[in-house]
């Protein structure tokens, strides 16, 4: 076989994994090579050897460990070395299989838990000029004549405007904020009451410009003779029943691509981005916690740490020591 002649020096043992690979598992060439590589390097870095070595039988625990340490001081990221682990483990499962090994020695290894994604976040331009891209938007729309030019998608353009101020100035998820209704926003206290996940209730602040972005989209919304009923949806369609998720998404990603901002920025960003600015500007993490609903502290934590991402950004980019080399 073909694959089989990339691996001609490897000892006998990984020529056989391979081999059950191929045959038995029909896994693709990707996998083969990854895997093989995994358990080459094992040799390399632990064991001082090459793809020939083939004493697997006096593999332990203490070199299952050192390679895992070995692998960490190379730079590798958590999910290369979850890989790599993986690898070891199946072909000690063939060896075993085989009576070429007594036992796995990577069994018996904790699990390594790879890096959670830190959320990306919009800095306050952004949602400035995300909201500005609201009227941009609507006002060439009015003017190539795609909405009447008397009324220029005002109902619409205010109504997304509010939608993003409550969300921002709320933490909201988007689900939350359409799920508003008309007497849960009361714009004179400047609270909201959010309905959450698992029908949790808690309250939510507008601040001023959201107050003011709601106050203006409800003269709309009642002018145009919609029910002011406290039960009422808040945010509505032009068929005057409660605002989709998807309708507003769509909107969107108009907005974004007006404003020129990234197509990937999603209502959720806000609300990121809600909790990352609460936390630069000095506010507790228990407060915070409590303004976005989470039932456990560790779920807020990880706001924490995309503020100390943008602190040592900062000052990568500001302090005159940051960018000297380091002399030997």
């Amino acid at each position: 076989m073909e694959n089989e002649k990339n691996f001609i020096k490897t000892g006998k043992s990984l020529a056989g994994f391979i081999r059950y690979l191929q045959t038995e598992k029909n896994s693709s060439a990707h996998t083969i090579a990854a895997y093989s590589s995994g358990i080459i390097e094992f040799a390399v870095k632990v064991r001082n050897s090459d793809a020939s070595f083939d004493d697997w039988k006096s593999v332990d625990r203490n070199q299952a460990r050192s390679f895992v340490m070995a692998l960490h001081e190379t730079g590798n990221a958590k999910t290369s070395i979850q890989r790599k682990l993986s690898a070891m483990r199946s072909f000690f499962r063939y060896l075993m299989l085989n009576n070429q090994a007594d036992h796995n020695p990577f069994d018996s290894l904790p699990q390594i838990k790879a890096d959670k994604p830190l959320p990306k976040v919009m800095s306050i331009n952004q949602i400035d000029t995300l909201i500005q891209a609201v009227d941009s938007f609507w006002d060439t729309a009015a003017a190539a004549g795609t909405v009447r030019a008397a009324d220029g998608g005002v109902f619409a353009r205010t109504r997304d405007k509010a939608i993003i101020e409550t969300i921002y100035s709320g933490g909201l998820r988007i689900s939350e904020a359409l799920n508003l209704n008309y007497g849960e926003a009361d714009i004179s206290s400047g609270i909201i009451k959010v309905r959450g996940k698992g029908k949790k209730e808690r309250l939510a602040v507008m601040g001023n410009p959201a107050k003011r972005a709601v106050r203006e989209y409800m003269r709309n919304r009642n002018a145009a003779g919609n029910s002011r009923d406290s039960t009422a949806p808040l945010f509505l369609n032009q068929q005057g029943t409660r605002l989709t998720a998807r309708s507003f998404q769509r909107n969107l990603k108009n907005y974004l691509l007006t404003a020129g901002l990234p197509p990937d920025f999603t209502p959720h960003k806000l609300r990121h981005s809600f909790a990352t600015h609460l936390l630069d500007a000095g506010a507790d993490l228990r407060s915070v916690q409590e303004m976005l609903g989470h039932e456990n502290l560790s779920t807020t934590q990880i706001y924490t740490h995309v503020s100390a991402e943008r602190l040592k950004q900062v000052y990568s980019e500001a302090h005159p020591l940051a960018k000297r080399k380091n002399k030997k």
